[in-house]
């Protein structure tokens, strides 16, 4: 039954393409070969009728056979600059998760915040919060999940015969839009971001306006914003009514205390850490109000080539450097302590690069933005907030990288088209695009929760329909705001 749904899933889309190869003859002929190989890949994308990774190659072959671009420039996007500024991302992450330092930070920050249980809730939200700025959401729950279920165990022992079955379901929940949001709040945080910040930098490269600190101020208030509202839903939906269970006040310090003294790895990847966001942060002029940094990247005769993913691999590259003093002869990371990169993720970057470079040479996106030019006569905060809307759902039954791919490159025409600031939309496109709370499928956090079957989907589709609402009202708002 599997292998005729695949072979369905496969068929159908063959059919989109071959009406859409007819109709869209006015695009003109490029144009339209081009409509076909987006609505296949969409289409492929959305029904995962074979793995997300093997889509992503396809513009590698369809491009120059059916002459959209040549072999050359359609490989080059598979090797873009935002891809090493990932890779490097991960391998740093690789380290953390190695020698259990995010174990160590995340017990440190419970241990802090009390024993009921909306405190319990407040501290896996923060510790998953800002792990999730810098690690893959999906790397931070898969990480936290386990510690996680751990305190739910610990609440059903200790409270038997007691309703916890909500505080459950807040942990989990929490847990997982913890994730999502705190990849808003940086360009390294999540994918979408980074692809969002690619696609502006080629598209506009006359313009300095966005380097890591920009996006951090005004996406940071946004994820903050979401961060308290989800907090507070969940409480209210899931914990008023048990609040008055009390947790073990010694559990976390115990499994504080079992983890042992501060080893020599885990304080040299902590410095590792810290240095590589500073870098970031740091390494373009910063120019808000009164403040104007130069950036160190002024120190070299040609700054605009050091660029974040420059210091994301030289940072990861001195994980292989640095001795460690528990595996004698051994750097603090080996080369099969990477061995499980995402390939099929940086693929799908590379996939989505060529996409939107297809829909560019092709004029394809120069058509879809002519067609809505009706655009330009709406007032821009409704425009921006039913962008957000349109982004979020499409985002719940689809991948989040592949909703923003095929988005970004409609949006950038369609800011030409009008001449509006492209930020004012991209951003907002970008963050929405995260916003995915409602579906176990939206994101992996989600499923990776509910694969703990201890809530039921309509409890997550019920909390997650207010928050992706209050999530696109939150991310239009402060980019009307600060933008």
């Amino acid at each position: 039954m599997k292998s005729y749904t695949k072979v369905i899933s496969c068929v159908l889309p063959a059919i989109v393409v071959f009406i859409v190869l007819n109709q869209f003859t006015a695009a003109g002929e490029s144009a339209s070969k081009m409509a076909g190989v987006a609505v296949l890949m969409a289409a492929l994308w959305l029904t995962e009728a074979v793995p997300v990774a093997v889509t992503a190659l396809l513009p590698a072959v369809l491009f120059p056979v059916l002459g959209i671009l040549d072999s050359k420039q359609t490989s080059l996007q598979y090797m873009d600059p935002i891809i090493f500024l990932f890779i490097g991302g991960f391998i740093i992450a690789y380290g953390i998760e190695k020698w259990m330092l995010h174990e160590r930070i995340s017990l440190r920050i419970l241990m802090s915040v009390g024993s009921r249980p909306s405190h319990i809730l407040l501290g896996v939200m923060i510790t998953t919060f800002l792990i999730s700025m810098w690690i893959s959401n999906t790397a931070t729950v898969m990480m936290l999940f386990a510690s996680v279920m751990a305190i739910i165990i610990k609440v059903e022992s200790n409270n038997k015969g007691s309703s916890h079955r909500g505080i459950s379901t807040a942990l989990l929940l929490g847990l997982a839009y913890a994730a999502s949001i705190g990849g808003m709040a940086t360009l390294v945080g999540t994918p979408t971001n980074m692809i969002f910040y690619r696609m502006y930098k080629e598209q506009y490269p006359q313009n300095t306006d966005m380097n890591f600190f920009s996006w951090f101020i005004v996406a940071m208030p946004i994820a903050l914003l979401l961060l308290l509202f989800t907090f507070a839903l969940l409480k209210f939906i899931f914990i008023r009514k048990n609040e008055s269970l009390e947790f073990e006040k010694d559990f976390f310090r115990d499994s504080y205390r079992k983890l042992g003294k501060i080893t020599y790895e885990e304080k040299f990847i902590g410095v590792i850490f810290i240095i590589t966001a500073l870098l970031w942060f740091t390494r373009a002029d910063i120019d808000v109000g009164s403040i104007n940094w130069k950036g160190w990247s002024n120190l070299f005769g040609s700054p605009e080539y050091v660029t974040d993913g420059v210091v994301a691999v030289f940072m990861a590259t001195l994980l292989f450097f640095i001795p460690s003093k528990q595996n004698k002869g051994e750097s603090l990371l080996v080369w099969r302590d990477i061995s499980k990169l995402p390939f099929d993720i940086i693929l799908l970057f590379g996939g989505g690069f060529a996409l939107a470079k297809g829909m560019e040479v092709s004029g394809l996106s120069a058509w879809l933005a002519s067609n809505l030019g009706f655009a330009s006569k709406i007032n821009i905060v409704l425009f921006v907030l039913l962008l957000c809307s349109l982004v979020t759902l499409i985002s719940e039954f689809a991948s989040n990288v592949a909703c923003i791919q095929l988005m970004l490159p409609i949006i950038i025409s369609l800011q030409k088209e009008t001449g509006t600031d492209p930020l004012l939309l991209m951003i907002p496109a970008t963050l929405a695009a995260s916003l995915g709370f409602m579906l176990p499928i939206a994101t992996a956090p989600n499923t990776i929760v509910f694969s703990s079957k201890r809530f039921k989907a309509t409890e997550m589709l019920r909390a997650g329909l207010w928050l992706d609402i209050a999530g696109i009202i939150i991310i239009t708002a402060v980019t009307a705001i600060l933008l």
